[in-house]
Parts: C-alpha cells; sequence; structure tokens
C-alpha cells in the first residue's frame, strides 16, 4: 500500500508530471547559487556537494513532509543527522541488528509529525506521503511512521546525491568528454537550457549517466532478499528461507562482462547493441517488484542538472581533487567533497 501510494503521488510518471515545477526549480536555485560564487570569487573552488546537498534534501522533505516544513526544518541538523544515520545503519544487511534511532533526528521527526498532525486535523489537504501514512495507516507505531519517511527521505536524496557528484567528478578531470557533452547539448538544445524533454536526444549525456552508475553504483550491494522456494541459480542450490544479497559493485567491476572496468568510459554505452531503455544492465536501481520506485526521478534529476551545470560552466578539478576518490558509508559517496574550480560557459 505505501509504495503504491509513493508511486501513484510522489514517484510514479503521472506524478513525475504534476511535480516537474518542483524539480525545476531546485535545479534553477543550484544553477543561481553556483553563478553567485563564481561572480563573488572567480578563483575560489565551489563546494558541490554543499549546495546541492541542501537542495535535494529539501526536495525530499516537501515530497515525504509537505510544502511548508521551513519552520521546524534545520537543514543542517536534518542533512547531519540523515547522513550519520546512512553511514551507521545496516539493518537491511544484518537484520538482527536492532535500529536505533539518533535522539536528535528522532526528536525531529517527532516535531514534524506532530506538525503534520495539526495540520490533518485543521483540515488542510496536504498529499505528501507523511500525511497518507497518519490518515490510511492507522495501526502503524511512531516508531515505524519516522523510518518509513526517513527511508524515502533518504533513499531518494542520498542516491541522487552520491551519482551526480561522481558524475562531474568525472566530467571535471576530463575536459575532452565534458567538451563532448557540451557539443552533444548545444547540437539538441541550441541556446536553450536543457529540459526533461530533450533528454531522449541526449545519447552521451545518457552514456554519461549509466557509466557513473556502473563505476560508482550508489549502492554496492542489493539489500538483503530472502528465497521463498528452493531454486537454483547459476548452477547453485538456494534452499527456501536463505538470503541474498546481489553484489552490484562486483558485477558492474567483473572484467567477463566489461572491458577495463576500472576506466570510467561513458563511450562504452554509445555501442548500438546498448539499449537506453535497459536498467537492468548495471542493477543500479534493483530489478523486479522490489526494484526503485523513485528511478525515474532520479533518472530526471540526475540528467538536467549534470546537462545544465555543463551548459553554464566550464569545471575543472581543484589541485589535489583527484586523488581524493575514497569512498564512505553505505552509498558509495566521495569520502570528501567535490571542490571544482568553475568558468562562465560560452
Amino acid at each position: 500500500m505505501a509504495k503504491r501510494f509513493l508511486l501513484r503521488n510522489i514517484l510514479g510518471s503521472n506524478a513525475q508530471r504534476r511535480h516537474r515545477h518542483h524539480r525545476e526549480t531546485m535545479i534553477e536555485n543550484i544553477s543561481s547559487q553556483f553563478h553567485v560564487l563564481l561572480k563573488e570569487d572567480p578563483l575560489r573552488p565551489v563546494n558541490f556537494r554543499e549546495i546541492f546537498e541542501s537542495k535535494i534534501y529539501g526536495l525530499a522533505m516537501k515530497q515525504a513532509l509537505g510544502e511548508d516544513v521551513q519552520s521546524i526544518y534545520v537543514e543542517g541538523l536534518v542533512i547531519d543527522m540523515m547522513a550519520g544515520i546512512i553511514e551507521v545503519d545496516w539493518r537491511d544487511f544484518f537484520p538482527y541488528l536492532k535500529w536505533i534511532p539518533n535522539k536528535a533526528f528522532e526528536m525531529i521527526m517527532n516535531a514534524l509529525i506532530e506538525e503534520q498532525i495539526k495540520r490533518i486535523d485543521s483540515g488542510e489537504e496536504v498529499n505528501c506521503y507523511l500525511s497518507y501514512l497518519l490518515s490510511e495507516a492507522k495501526t502503524l507505531t511512531k516508531e515505524q511512521i519516522t523510518m518509513l519517511v526517513w527511508e524515502t527521505i533518504a533513499e531518494s536524496a542520498d542516491t541522487t546525491l552520491v551519482t551526480t557528484e561522481w558524475a562531474m567528478y568525472q566530467l571535471a578531470k576530463d575536459p575532452t568528454r565534458q567538451d563532448r557533452l557540451y557539443d552533444e547539448m548545444r547540437k539538441v538544445c541550441g541556446c536553450n537550457k536543457v529540459k526533461e524533454e530533450n533528454l531522449s536526444q541526449l545519447r552521451y549525456l545518457d552514456a554519461v549517466f549509466h557509466e557513473t552508475l556502473r563505476k560508482h553504483s550508489p549502492t554496492p550491494s542489493v539489500p538483503l532478499r530472502r528465497v521463498h522456494e528452493n531454486t537454483q541459480i547459476g548452477g547453485y542450490y538456494i534452499p527456501a528461507g536463505s538470503e541474498i544479497a546481489v553484489n552490484i559493485y562486483g558485477r558492474n567491476m567483473d572484467k567477463n562482462h566489461w572491458d577495463n572496468p576500472e576506466e570510467w568510459n561513458p563511450e562504452r554505452f554509445m555501442d548500438e547493441k546498448y539499449d537506453p531503455l535497459d536498467m537492468y544492465k548495471t542493477m543500479a536501481f534493483g530489478a523486479g517488484k522490489r526494484a526503485c520506485a523513485g528511478s525515474l526521478q532520479a533518472i530526471f534529476l540526475i540528467c538536467v542538472t549534470i546537462g545544465r551545470l555543463v551548459q553554464e560552466f566550464e569545471w575543472r578539478l581543484n589541485d589535489g581533487e583527484e586523488e581524493k576518490v575514497d569512498t564512505v558509508g553505505l552509498t558509495s559517496q566521495k569520502l570528501h567533497p567535490l571542490f571544482a574550480i568553475l568558468k562562465p560557459g560560452e
């Protein structure tokens, strides 16, 4: 029921059309902020993560908690709590470990829940995930509601942040490929800003997106899945009741399936044998009934953001940035934020 609501009202194709203005506003705000920083000090490296993180979490908060939550939304605190929980939250991988919420995060969520209850009681109609849980899922405890809302915010925002930051890092260190992407957008969009309706024509942008998912899978492993009946997979007998985790990182770095997998090479996805609609090639969004419900939104947000930022700026890595490629946490987030030198685009 909860996933059906998410698809119908937040993440599905019809919902994405309704909420498009939220995405466009977010991307416009990101672009404007980079322009301001560039004008203030053209030689100062910009912290990509700091800007993108606050905007993507803001969008996720709107979708999960409603429009007007600014009075109790403390940006830095919420983001810090989300990041901390993501890094230590292994409940999907080890179900026998009890989830113990961070107290500060718990206080914030309780305040948000109480605020939403007041809005519902006053008769205000709020089309968000929390409103649905409070009005329709009467048997859920406050702790369960907190967990469900947190998952929606964290899973949609963090993986989008991770993928976008890695893509911009790779483009900033590779001027030739950055120029190729710019030229493609110039050919397709002219002097106009890239929009969602242009994405189907931007094959190289799509290749950049998928190669980033392959090389820097946002989550290195699919959360545990339970086998319901005896089966055989790849010659192995798997008894019912077994718990299986798919190693996405290992699959995407397998030399038997990918040429030079350590190399970030979008051109591999320009091959005619590759179907751009094949979302299973990198398994970044999972598969089957448990596939990521937010894949469509992720494609829109990541691809349009990358496109706009390459259209409007020339990106170069700050000195020493190329060596800072370690990852940390449950997702494959860069250990150090991306710092880049920007120049105005042509």
